[in-house]
């Protein structure tokens, strides 16, 4: 019987939330044939990575713009949903769910991708068990990021858990958060991933002085980082390791006019793997934010050594001084740094491969999804 997965965005690649869901439908099908449902939007048509997965089948559905989502919407919010998620609730796709699963006896798991689609097959949630993917603990994150109203975000999520049949959630603190939320709600930690095997291990070139930070900076917790990493962790570095330099790549990447020329400003590259071998160290200095950064273990997949902020440390099961280095606040962070940009840090870097291999690999989470 073949799984359905139901997802409110085309899918594709190039955000962590794309990645994650990417890397679950590859987890997916290595455990049997998924159905892939999707409302067009936000790109015209499923990345070729995604459409070239074997055993993946892919089926649209157009929403409509007319009356009947506007009442859609209404009653969504009338049910408390919030606002933001209410807005991207199709009744299409919700039709298109409810006639894919049929009586249930020739569907396995349905698995609704995130919060909006959650919502939009909450009706089938009722008739049947169904999955939700999380890709945060929502009413943790919304304080966070400074949007209003987080106590209708965690009434909703409370009642959003307990419809569940299961929730997969991120990260430790989001399974610990999501427990704490919704006594009773069953859970599974179903971390990010990232294709470990397609990842060659790199090496930077000798006496390299080279950090690295890859992130999007359309997501205001990496522009923060970064502003941080700029203005008050890398001028410590420089103090005691002056030829040091340091590359920034990702999507939406602005620096500030003005910005040392020892910092490289890379943008959006298609071959990462070139610019991972490159650095002596990959620096993560996130100061909020949740979840489980993918682009700490890709880092850690490419063997390099990394460094990092204890908040971005928090979602995954890494241990500081054997599979990363953990520094707390600028001057810390700076000393972490230099002293794996001058003397390497070759040990850790191979740990912290081995740990993606056998933790966040696509084959790992195959294992941690795989039906009980």
């Amino acid at each position: 019987m073949a799984d359905l997965f139901i997802a409110t965005l085309t899918p594709t690649l190039g955000t962590g939330a794309a990645m994650r869901t990417y890397t679950l439908l590859r987890a997916l099908v290595s455990l049997g044939p998924v159905d892939v449902l999707y409302l067009r939007f936000d790109a015209p048509r499923p990345a070729p990575e995604i459409v070239a997965i074997d055993g993946l089948t892919l089926h649209e559905v157009a929403s409509s713009r007319g009356v009947r989502r506007v009442a859609t919407y209404a009653r969504a919010l009338a049910a408390g949903v919030p606002r933001g998620v209410a807005r991207g609730v199709s009744p299409e796709l919700a039709d298109a769910a409810l006639r894919m699963c049929g009586d249930g006896s020739q569907r396995g798991r349905v698995i609704a991708d995130g919060p909006v689609a959650a919502a939009t097959v909450a009706g089938l949630a009722r008739r049947r068990p169904v999955i939700y993917n999380a890709h945060n603990l929502e009413s943790a994150r919304i304080p966070s990021l400074g949007e209003g109203r987080p106590r209708r975000y965690a009434r909703w999520e409370r009642r959003l858990l307990g419809t569940m049949g299961e929730s997969w959630m991120v990260s430790r603190a989001d399974l610990d958060g999501a427990a704490e939320l919704a006594p009773g709600a069953r859970l599974r930690y179903v971390p990010n991933a990232v294709d470990v095997e397609s990842i060659a291990p790199v090496r930077p070139p000798a006496r390299s002085h080279r950090g690295l930070f890859v992130a999007d900076h359309t997501y205001a917790p990496n522009r923060e980082a970064l502003a941080f990493l700029i203005d008050q962790v890398m001028p410590l570095v420089w103090a005691a390791l002056p030829d040091a330099t340091l590359a920034v790549t990702g999507r939406g990447l602005e620096l500030p006019s003005g910005t040392d020329t020892r910092i490289e400003a890379l943008g959006f590259v298609d071959d990462l793997a070139a610019v991972y071998a490159t650095a002596a160290a990959a620096v993560i200095p996130l100061l909020r934010g949740g979840g489980s950064p993918l682009k700490f273990i890709e880092a850690l997949a490419y063997g390099v050594p990394v460094v990092a902020t204890p908040t971005a440390a928090a979602g995954l099961d890494a241990q500081d001084g054997v599979h990363y280095v953990e520094a707390d606040g600028a001057p810390a962070l700076a000393a972490a740094l230099t002293r794996v940009l001058r003397d390497g840090a070759d040990t850790i870097a191979a740990a912290g491969r081995e740990l993606a291999r056998s933790d966040y690999s696509v084959a790992a989470l195959a294992r941690r999804i795989a039906a009980s």
